[in-house]
């Protein structure tokens, strides 16, 4: 009977558990194919799971802006792509900010509500300068005394003039109920001129302000819109549009502050009736959009995209001037749909999945992790650049996505691998020891089909009579016995580092120093041999108490020998057979062998001894082996044999080619300290029957 490893090659591992991260690698390949196939042999709860993680990882990448703190990173690396991105500019000409500045309150002495007879004055003069419309960016909320001076200004203006309006309902944070109550009378004192109201509602309030504010009916159009409309450009508003805002950084430096647009102070207005300065002023009004309002340290500033790069927030007045000069540019940036969306982070998630299915290890997993990151964070960029809206676009879930969906997937595979790496293990297990058997999982090259020369210990053991015995007991007796016998032994031989070669009826081979060796192979080969007979008497002493009917077991003899061998895997695709081929298996056979007449148990080359690392050998001659031309000098395990005696022997040994005589004297001395000897009785008699060599011949 011969027990083979059909399997125990590299295509077969690999096929048997190619998903496994080491096989794969150790092999040189990695498929999708196997790798999918781990993950459905993780179990279906370990499915389900990773499922799940992957459902969770589409979901955080979808609508990762809705989410604290992956939002938080969202709207930075929009900010990013707003700073990097942004255009570079001149001063815009057609839009013109006339504005109350820190110095303009310290000369009027008068800080809040500024000053409307200041403002009443300014936009008399402002009036006949040829501005297409103007804008005003303050709220008219509280009754002041110049109140009717004003409002006879406002309602004498031949330039459409739009006044910033507010309601309680959808901006709260900027104006209660009495002061809208007073505004909306305010108003309507205008009604039947030129001035009209025109909403400053800004979605995000003293937040970053990234896009236009949302369209609420009810309420009168962004101031910037109605500037536009009220100047017959009804086409450039831009309608319906609350999209991402354009920022653009000015040209010649690198701040926010005022990039496009030209500046006037309000200063002191009566001063634009006087001609030499008025009309450098109507150079800079005449046919432009005006806006005025404050520019103060601490009133009405809000951050844009631009903020965390440049450090400098701007006044709300200059939010409309960007819309205005977005309208006229007519930039309108692409709306990205949601299935777009759902679809990036769908194939992000994928390649994640993918990537974790091919099991790539070392240098070979870096360009691609790198490829990957480089589109995830890039592909917003290029959108960005390509005039898309990329608020809101899934930037930063989509690498957390992808990094859930890889963890879950490998986290699934290396489940199903530690489950196959368990059962090859526990495979391989019957036949190497375990830690051989983990070394060939993870290398299995050691195992190449065909073979390869190595210098191997090996052992050779046989039952004495089982044949015999066999005849006389049921078939299933033979098998329980044999079972039982060839269990313990293989137990023996792994616990001692062996690799079980095969079984050939109630014989075992084994071998060690293939497919790996270890500096100490000869120790446990040596410790191996003499615990096998020793687990043969065990067994022999086992069989007589269960059934003392049964015929007696013969003791178990062991042949061990060191020499050199073909070892690997010999066969086909379908069958293969993991062995050593040559003259040492022979050797160690025969030795096995010679134990009958020689009458011992254990017998080992001179080659094996001396690479043992053992010292309890005690010498038995040399003889020539059946069917061998060169005689063997043998030796057998004595651990319990004095060593004065063991060195005795030794001289005798050595004595035989020069003095037989004497050298039989002090092996008879020896041998009759020990009168229950048989081994060494017999060596006693075979030092009388030497041939001309000085060698014994067994038959």
């Amino acid at each position: 009977m011969v027990l083979a490893m059909p399997w125990l090659s590299p295509k077969v591992l690999q096929r048997q558990f190619g998903g496994q991260g080491t096989l794969a690698t150790a092999a040189g390949r990695s498929t999708f194919a196997s790798g999918w196939r781990n993950v459905r042999e993780a179990g279906p709860q370990r499915l389900a799971l990773t499922v799940l993680l992957l459902v969770l990882a589409v979901l955080l990448a979808r609508f990762s802006s809705g989410i604290p703190v992956l939002g938080d990173a969202e709207a930075r690396l929009f900010d990013s792509r707003a700073y990097e991105l942004a255009e570079r500019v001149e001063t815009d000409p057609r839009v013109v900010l006339v504005v109350y500045d820190d110095d303009t309150l310290i000369g009027l002495r008068k800080r809040s509500p500024l000053d409307r007879r200041v403002l009443a004055n300014a936009l008399r003069q402002l009036d006949g300068m040829g501005a297409k419309a103007i804008g005003i960016d303050i709220l008219f909320d509280q009754p002041q005394d110049e109140d009717e001076e004003l409002i006879a200004a406002l309602r004498a203006m031949r330039t459409p003039t739009a006044l910033a309006y507010a309601e309680f309902a959808t901006n709260a944070d900027s104006i209660n109920w009495a002061q809208q109550v007073y505004l909306d009378e305010f108003m309507a004192r205008l009604d039947g001129s030129r001035a009209h109201a025109a909403s400053v509602r800004l979605d995000e309030g003293l937040a970053v302000v990234r896009k236009w504010p949302e369209i609420i009916p009810g309420l009168p159009p962004l101031l910037g819109r109605a500037m536009l409309v009220s100047a017959g450009e009804d086409a450039a508003t831009l309608p319906g549009y609350t999209g991402m805002a354009r920022y653009r950084l000015q040209a010649s430096e690198d701040v926010t502050m005022y990039p496009q647009f030209k500046v006037e102070t309000i200063g002191n207005p009566e001063a634009m009736a006087i001609p030499e300065l008025a009309e450098p002023m109507r150079a800079v009004v005449q046919g432009s959009y005006v806006l005025i309002g404050g520019d103060l340290t601490d009133i009405d500033r809000v951050l844009t995209p631009l903020t965390a790069t440049t450090n400098a927030d701007i006044p709300g007045l200059e939010f409309h001037a960007v819309t205005i000069s977005q309208m006229l540019d007519q930039d309108r940036p692409r709306a990205i749909p949601g299935w777009a969306m759902s679809l990036w982070v769908l194939l992000a998630v994928l390649a994640a999945g993918l990537t974790a299915l091919t099991e790539l290890k070392g240098w070979r997993v870096v360009p691609v992790l790198v490829v990957q990151l480089a589109v995830l964070l890039g592909l917003p960029y290029m959108l960005h650049a390509q005039g898309f809206d990329t608020l809101g676009f899934p930037s930063f879930g989509p690498v957390i996505g992808w990094l859930l969906a890889f963890l879950a997937v490998t986290s699934a595979v290396r489940a199903a691998s530690a489950v196959q790496r368990k059962f090859a293990q526990g495979a391989l297990g019957k036949y190497l020891p375990a830690s051989i058997a983990a070394e060939i999982i993870d290398k299995p090259e050691l195992l190449q089909l065909g073979g390869a020369k190595a210098e191997i210990f090996v052992m050779f053991s046989d039952l004495e009579g089982f044949t015999k015995m066999s005849h006389a007991i049921s078939p299933e007796m033979v098998a329980k016995l044999l079972n039982r016998y060839l269990d313990t032994l293989s137990e023996v031989v792994l616990a001692h580092g062996g690799i079980l070669d095969k079984f050939v009826g109630d014989a075992v081979v084994a071998f060690w120093g293939a497919p790996i060796a270890r500096p100490d192979d000869g120790t446990r080969a040596a410790s191996c041999g003499y615990a096998v007979w020793q687990a043969g008497e065990a067994f022999r002493a086992e069989v007589a108490a269960m059934d003392p009917a049964l015929p007696p077991i013969g003791k178990t003899r062991v042949g061990l020998h060191w020499g050199e061998a073909v070892v690997g895997n010999f066969g086909g695709e379908n069958r293969i057979q993991y062995t050593a081929l040559g003259d040492s298996m022979n050797t160690a056979a025969r030795l096995e062998s010679a134990n009958k007449p020689l009458a011992s148990a254990v017998m080992a080359s001179r080659e094996f001894v001396q690479r043992s690392g053992q010292d309890w050998w005690r010498p038995m001659g040399t003889v020539t082996l059946r069917g061998r031309a060169q005689p063997v000098d043998i030796f057998e395990p004595a651990p319990d044999f004095s060593k004065p005696d063991r060195d005795l022997l030794s001289k005798a040994m050595a004595m035989l080619a020069h003095d037989r005589a004497g050298a039989i004297a002090l092996v008879a001395e020896v041998a009759g300290r020990y009168p229950a000897d048989k081994a060494l009785h017999n060596l006693l008699s075979r030092c009388r029957a030497l041939d001309k060599g000085g060698s014994y011949v067994l038959d």
